[in-house]
């Protein structure tokens, strides 16, 4: 069975924590809440990027979630350019782990450009929700 959730979000800081509370209700209402606090994290990461690097002013993102058997899919869209990558730091820079995070965390992801815009996608293995 497959399963799938959008919602969109302005540009703002208040968007992240609501991205969240999305986030963490729709994977209690699929019974996915295995890796939660990992995934709820990964969303924090893309759409602060996504806030902070890829929304144009006036203009929203989009987050995706979707579930089919034991994989989950995390995607956030915006309407900026750019090609988002992994950065390497040195331990005295404050900034820019956010992808490295993501990396770290997700069992894969990566960034699907569009004609406007890109989507940067994370992929999560989960066990089946119980009863299924």
């Amino acid at each position: 069975m497959s399963l799938s959730r959008r919602q969109r979000f302005p540009r703002s800081r208040r968007s992240v924590p609501a991205a969240r509370r999305f986030t963490g209700a729709t994977l209690a209402e699929w019974g996915r809440t295995e890796r939660e606090y990992d995934i709820r994290l990964c969303v924090s990461e893309l759409v602060t990027n996504a806030l902070l690097h890829g929304v144009p002013p006036g203009r929203e993102m989009c987050v995706s979630l979707t579930a089919d058997d034991e994989v989950l899919r995390v995607e956030v869209r915006d309407s900026g350019d750019g090609d988002p990558q992994v950065r390497h730091l040195s331990a005295e820079e404050c900034t820019g782990r956010g992808l490295w995070v993501v990396r770290e965390l997700a069992d894969d992801f990566g960034v699907s450009e569009h004609v406007v815009g890109k989507t940067v996608w994370a992929v999560f293995k989960v066990s089946p929700p119980l009863g299924q």
